[in-house]
């Protein structure tokens, strides 16, 4: 299971699953570059690893950016002498409303975050995984876009959509040596649903077989063993990680 010698590119590692799926592929020995929105939150995440003792540091990128998607995998090659051929596309955001009071660009921006930053994202880094003749691309789907959920039509909408892009690129490519799947989290303990009240977390709990909300560090697991030589023979799948919530 061991990574060394792989670079990760990690988007939205700043903080919960992003931020734990970073530190797995950090102690299994890949070099991460973890990104997020913003220059501070770029920082964060370089002292994160310093103090986790994980090889890599922060990048500040906007997903919704083909200049900035190709500049920043340039700093990556350079900066740690390779370029990422571990690829987990994590960057995302919700805008939830009613569909009939949805506005446009509620519903534009959960797509070209959610959605649009793959095909940026995947398109400059699959080039360098053909090249290679080794790749693995890992796509952070939701519980919702199987279930669907009540005022997120746009999110859910878009996390489909992530799992059939999924599922076609992995056809094309996976000759190339290069896997690509998806993670489904149903209801994961992170900051989004601390901030939820007693009674929602309740209502959701009844849900849920396991009775309980899933760890950052379980998604974590997953995507280390997708990442690895142990998970080579699996592509195009979408591992559903929720407790029972969801029985695909």
């Amino acid at each position: 299971m061991s990574l060394t010698g792989k670079v990760a590119l990690v988007t939205g590692a700043s903080r919960g699953i992003g931020r734990a799926i970073a530190l797995e592929l950090g102690k299994m020995g890949a070099t991460v570059a973890g990104t997020s929105t913003s220059e501070d939150g770029a920082k964060a995440i370089t002292d994160f690893f310093a103090k986790s003792a994980i090889k890599g540091s922060g990048f500040c990128l906007d997903v919704g950016s083909t200049e900035a998607v190709d500049s920043v995998l340039a700093r990556i090659e350079q900066e740690f002498g390779a370029a990422p051929l571990i690829l987990v596309n994590n960057a995302g955001i919700t805008r939830d409303n009613l569909l009939m009071r949805m506005k446009a660009d509620e519903w534009e921006s959960v797509m070209n975050t959610n959605l649009t930053s793959l095909y940026r994202i995947c398109r400059s880094s699959v080039k360098i995984m053909t090249k290679a003749r080794w790749g693995r691309i890992i796509n952070i789907s939701s519980v919702v876009a199987s279930s669907g959920n009540p005022g997120q039509t746009n999110y859910a909408a878009s996390k489909a959509a992530v799992e059939g892009f999924s599922r076609s690129l992995a056809r094309e490519i996976g000759s190339r040596g290069i896997t690509v799947n998806a993670i489904a989290p149903g209801f994961i303990d992170t900051d989004m649903t601390r901030t939820l009240t007693e009674k929602q977390v309740e209502a959701m709990l009844l849900q849920i077989p396991l009775a309980r909300f899933g760890k950052p560090e379980e998604i974590g697991a997953v995507a280390g063993f997708l990442a690895s030589d142990a998970g080579a023979y699996i592509t195009g799948e979408t591992i559903h990680v929720n407790g029972g919530m969801y029985m695909a």
